[in-house]
């Protein structure tokens, strides 16, 4: 099966979104929590979050352009603080529940039945049924011309984990953390490793 340009241009729009966004792969899914000055508190589920440095600590994500109200980005810009959670099996309908557009003075955590976790004196609010979980303070923005999305970028402030998930290395097991994955817009995924090679040099002459 072959689709050109053309093809994906003549697809139906949520049929288009579907396509493109499942042919990247397999892709992080966090839970991102937030909370605005006056202090009411919004969970957003994100699939787009991506490593972007480790000196320091950064990382990046999309927002999706400005179509209607987008309360994680207000609060971000508002006040400078967000976390992100990673998402177990346990809760992963209470967390793809986040997706739902609700009002702003309704908590997607109280909509979801999930719990609100203040830790370190840290503004916004964690997740208390993820394992794996980070506070970000947030550092630039960058609006796309492309198509209109937003890049937001953030240092990584604190990080929580399960002692037995960190290898001596540095090396995160996410699979002993239950740390699901996603593709496309709404299929999770456990992960199970095939295996795990030793930093690449290069060979001189033939293998």
């Amino acid at each position: 099966m072959n689709i050109s340009k053309q093809d994906i241009l003549n697809m139906e729009t949520r049929y288009r979104a579907n396509f493109i966004n499942s042919l990247g792969g397999f892709k992080s899914v966090v839970l991102v929590g937030t909370k605005s000055q006056s202090g009411l508190e919004n969970a957003s589920i994100f699939n787009s979050l991506f490593h972007l440095g480790a000196n320091p600590a950064l990382c990046g994500m999309i927002v999706r352009p400005d179509v209607s109200e987008r309360h994680t980005l207000e609060n971000i810009e508002e006040t400078g603080f967000y976390t992100l959670n990673h998402i177990r099996p346990e809760f992963v309908e209470a967390a793809h529940h986040c997706s739902a557009r609700y009002p702003r003075e309704i908590s997607e955590f109280k909509a979801s039945g999930l719990t609100p976790e203040y830790l370190f004196d840290f503004h916004a609010p964690f997740v208390g049924e993820s394992h794996l979980k980070f506070s970000v303070e947030f550092r630039e923005k960058h609006p796309l011309a492309i198509n209109g999305t937003i890049l937001i970028i953030g240092e990584i402030m604190q990080v929580i984990l399960p002692e037995d998930c960190l290898q001596s290395s540095g090396f995160i097991d996410l699979e002993l953390a239950q740390t699901v994955t996603c593709s496309g817009l709404d299929s999770y995924h456990t992960t199970q490793k095939l295996v795990q090679l030793p930093y690449a040099k290069p060979v001189i002459g033939d293998r």
